[in-house]
């Protein structure tokens, strides 16, 4: 029996069974599709903008060097020098202006050698995935197709045809139209669509009639993108496409010259994909034994490019915590904390895009709201507040702490001696830096029963802290002012870390 058997070979599916691997549990992957990679997962219609938050996910798991490799990217800053965001994003096609953003109001931040946006495609997340699952004795079946999930108070029957799979633990990230999600009875609950969004990849006669970038229109938006022939558009249409058919050449050409208002003609069609601004979200992210994550948890249109990073955020907080519970180091309660913290950041980003739809809406009351928001972008607090949250750099979760900093993402504090948190992260430990003492000590207790690193030392800048501890996701559980104390730390967090540092299975020295 595996502790789990996660179906989906995405991103986010890759990305948990990594974290699954790396604390030494037993992980079976099942995929539908037979063969890694094809055209819609390379550049350029696979191409992805990762947010700092996703971008620090590699980093703290020693992939970034991978990943900036098979993205092509070869000017990540060196970590030494404070530095702003050179690229920030959009809302509703509305391109936000970095030199707006008050990096001085954006709370606890240190230089990092993380890009606060990063561009890469799918293919290359995956690629860089797979070879890290690989090296930790995980085990991807492709060419699957889940047609039954069963559970009982001792674990999980997923079936694929004539072949069934016993684990402890199932986790569906087989994305917005996920069988394991209609299979184990989840509740999927939102809105309908208001528009039909296209991806393509075409011939055209004269794309000087286009103008390059995003493009607001009274009749929705198009998008230019810098590869020849790479185009997107939104059509209000109530969503009312039949999005079982393959869309003609004629039907593009016709919605794009609607959407754009240029006299565009199309000479072919490679590929093409539609979508739509439908946003659901499954009420739970738990059934018993049965989780979700990414797409299977939450659909929303593309808008704002927020859904692998939100997949991504997904695995990275339930892995640390399912590895956890596998292992016999924490109750089971602990993956109710999974719901509990994720659930409110899916239903915002649901509102985020369905904001979106209304700000581009081509009538009367998208065009008022539209005038709104750009008068607000055109301020410092408006970009700012807006690329703290499209960014994650505002993400908070509620840990009942009294430090501002917990239950925010930890900056990656560096000591004295040039060690970042960064790199004490790459195994998948808690780690607790104690500032308070000019003590160089290290410690971390033997084996892959240890939950956590101890350091001790002065660093190049505390932000005013005496110690801080930080889960496995990067996540800040407990600060104060002065050294490391039980006091204050939430009860579902004290596992990791005290018992160790107290009784001295954390070995220090």
């Amino acid at each position: 029996m595996h502790d789990a058997v996660i179906v989906g070979a995405g991103p986010v599916g890759l990305f948990l069974a990594c974290e699954l691997g790396l604390a030494g549990c037993s992980v079976l992957v099942l995929e539908r599709e037979p063969e890694p990679g094809s055209r819609w997962r390379a550049a350029p219609l696979g191409m992805r903008g990762l947010s700092v938050t996703a971008v620090e996910a590699f980093y703290r798991r020693g992939m970034l060097p991978s990943l900036l490799a098979a993205s092509g990217v070869h000017d990540a800053p060196d970590g030494n020098e404070p530095s702003g965001p050179r690229a920030v994003g959009h809302f509703a096609g509305m391109v936000l202006d970095p030199a707006k953003v008050d990096v001085d109001a954006l709370s606890y931040r240190l230089p990092s050698p993380v890009l606060e946006v990063m561009m890469t495609s799918l293919e290359a997340v995956e690629s860089v995935l797979s070879e890290r699952a690989a090296e930790l004795g995980v085990e991807i079946r492709r060419g699957v197709t889940v047609c039954a999930v069963e559970q009982d108070e001792d674990g999980v029957i997923v079936r694929t045809g004539e072949q069934e799979y016993a684990a402890r633990w199932a986790v569906g990230c087989d994305g917005g139209r996920s069988a394991v999600r209609g299979l184990a009875g989840f509740d999927f609950v939102g809105t309908e669509p208001q528009f039909t969004g296209y991806t393509m990849l075409v011939g055209i006669a004269d794309p000087e009639k286009l103008s390059p970038g995003f493009n607001l229109t009274p009749a929705g938006m198009y998008i230019r993108m810098p590869a020849e022939g790479h185009i997107g558009m939104m059509d209000f249409d109530g969503g009312t496409f039949d999005r079982t058919q393959q869309p003609s050449r004629e039907h593009l050409q016709a919605v794009l010259r609607r959407v754009s208002g240029a006299d565009v003609t199309l000479t072919d069609v490679r590929l093409v994909s539609t979508f739509t601004d439908r946003a659901m979200q499954a009420t739970t992210y738990r059934r018993d034994r049965v989780l979700l994550a990414g797409d299977a948890a939450h659909i929303h249109s593309p808008l704002g490019g927020q859904g692998l990073n939100t997949g991504i955020g997904d695995a990275v907080n339930l892995g640390w915590k399912l590895a956890a519970v596998a292992r016999g180091q924490a109750p089971d309660g602990l993956l109710d904390t999974y719901t509990r913290e994720r659930h409110p950041v899916g239903a915002w980003v649901l509102d985020w895009t369905l904001a979106q739809s209304v700000a581009m809406r081509p009538d009367a009351h998208g065009q008022a709201v539209q005038g709104v928001i750009r008068d607000l972008l055109d301020t410092r607090d408006g970009t700012t507040y807006v690329y703290g949250k499209i960014s994650g750099s505002s993400l908070a979760y509620d840990l009942g702490g009294e430090h501002p900093l917990v239950g925010r993402n930890a900056p990656d504090f560096q000591l004295a001696d040039g060690t970042r948190l960064g790199g004490l992260m790459q195994d998948g430990r808690s780690v607790v830096l104690d500032f308070s003492t000019d003590q160089r000590l290290r410690g971390s207790a033997t084996g892959r029963e240890s939950r956590l690193h101890y350091v001790a030392g002065r660093a190049k800048d505390d932000l005013g802290l005496g110690a801080v501890l930080v889960r496995p996701d990067g996540i800040v559980a407990w600060a104060g002012d002065r050294g490391f104390d039980r006091k204050g730390i939430p009860a579902a967090f004290r596992y990791l870390a005290w018992s160790e540092v107290s009784s001295g299975h954390c070995h220090v020295g």
